[in-house]
């Protein structure tokens, strides 16, 4: 479901050079040394990563399968040298796209509205402020879709960098965007139904909610899912791969982005010589990024079923050098593409196939595989770590309250000791003052 999105549906990709002005100023906002990507990326969930949810205290939602992108918004200069509100969306590619003016306002909060004000701002834009995300399809029952970028993390909120506090701290501002936006809808449905894609906030859950997620969660969604995110509740953003955010997967969603080459196709013979028949499969190899730009090294070859390559034939696009995504079949070892609607699913969202090191940490979790029903039984675990260190926290605000308490106390018997002591010296002053004056007898 995730390929039937793309961010040139909503918003209109600039050329490199334009943005490179929007990435110098996104790079000073986080404080980063250099203009790349600045978002964050998990790492995959293997067995030792159960003994890491008892450990710290995490968060769990739902991974959904849609295009990652971060959510910019910001202001620019218009034609007339005006400034005006915008928003880019950025890829993994470190490439932005522009939604064109008209199709989003999201104001900012009213912080002290009078009587009768609004909760937000009409005429007002938020301006350095990222959002981390997903854009989804979403498909409901009654055969309705809608476009939906659900937010999860935010780096930077109204030119105040935050990527350095808690995630729950950052999670909790996401609805000083959202909520008067979602007031702004209520008020103008008209302007609601220009949006190119709504706004909405992925709530996570404890981390031992794993039971509910499988059994309430996961079948009442409305757009694509491939496992499970886990967050550490107390560790700040981190731009590039993250050990503290684990993506757990279902086997057959467990994949890796290979870059695809294509090799010879099979030769046919016949009254003219021999020539290769494009018709047929070709051998295709698989690709793995080692860094230093773009050095690839083969991994494996892709197997294609013959109604698969006949669904590649019937795309009509170029195949050779994009990024595929695979997944290993279990009983023969075989790298398969991961299919949608019936078609290979290519990564034209990411500028690299996964580096050799991601490869590496999927083919653990494929081969020390987590089952869901391993999350589900491990809760309790989890649940009851949770409440330990909860607990152990409250102990400790309890004993640093008392502890101020007392410390408040004793400041002040010091200072009534004080005063009562500067009042005894200032009557005993005044009465040595009192008998040295001279006494008139009757």
């Amino acid at each position: 479901m995730g390929s039937s999105v793309t961010l040139d549906a909503v918003a209109k990709k600039i050329p490199r050079d334009v943005a490179r002005f929007h990435q110098d100023t996104v790079a000073d906002l986080l404080k980063r040394p250099h203009i790349g990507f600045p978002g964050a990326q998990p790492v995959s969930f293997a067995r030792k990563h159960l003994l890491e949810l008892e450990g710290a205290d995490y968060f769990v939602a739902e991974k959904t399968d849609g295009i990652r992108c971060l959510l910019y918004l910001t202001t620019i200069l218009d034609g007339t040298g005006k400034e005006i509100e915008a928003q880019f969306l950025i890829d993994r590619k470190n490439d932005y796209y522009y939604v064109e003016p008209g199709y989003l306002h999201i104001p900012p909060v009213n912080m002290k509205p009078a009587a009768g004000e609004k909760p937000y701002m009409l005429y007002n834009w938020h301006i350095g402020t990222i959002l981390d995300g997903e854009l989804v399809r979403d498909r409901y029952p009654n055969g309705k879709e809608e476009l939906t970028f659900l937010v999860f993390d935010m780096l930077a909120l109204d030119n105040e960098c935050i990527t350095h506090r808690t995630f729950d701290t950052r999670v909790g501002k996401i609805g000083v965007v959202l909520d008067p936006l979602k007031a702004f809808m209520r008020d103008y449905p008209a302007d609601a139904n220009e949006m190119r894609f709504q706004l909405r906030r992925k709530d996570p859950q404890l981390g031992y909610a794993a039971e509910m997620m499988f059994k309430d969660v996961i079948p009442k969604l409305t757009h694509g899912n491939d496992g499970l995110i886990y967050t550490c509740r107390s560790t700040p953003y981190v731009a590039g791969t993250d050990p503290h955010i684990l993506k757990w997967k279902p086997p057959h969603e467990n994949t890796i982005d290979f870059r695809l080459q294509l090799g010879s196709f099979p030769l046919e013979e016949d009254d003219e010589g021999t020539y290769e028949d494009f018709d047929q499969k070709p051998e295709i190899e698989l690709l793995v990024y080692h860094g230093d730009r773009d050095y690839y090294k083969k991994f494996a070859d892709l197997y294609l079923a013959d109604e698969e390559w006949e669904a590649m034939k019937s795309m009509n696009e170029a195949f050779d050098w994009r990024i595929i995504e695979c997944w290993r079949e279990a009983d023969t070892g075989r790298w398969r593409p991961k299919l949608d609607d019936g078609r290979p699913r290519f990564r034209d969202d990411k500028e690299h196939a996964n580096h050799i090191s991601t490869v590496d940490s999927v083919l653990e979790s494929i081969e020390d595989a987590v089952s869901e029903q391993d999350l589900i039984d491990s809760a309790g675990r989890i649940k009851a770590a949770w409440k330990e260190r909860a607990a152990v926290q409250t102990a400790r605000k309890e004993h640093e309250q008392k502890k101020r308490q007392e410390a408040l106390k004793a400041q002040q018997a010091q200072e009534a000791a004080q005063r009562a002591s500067a009042t005894k010296i200032g009557n005993e002053a005044k009465a040595e003052e009192d008998d040295d004056q001279p006494r008139y007898e009757d």
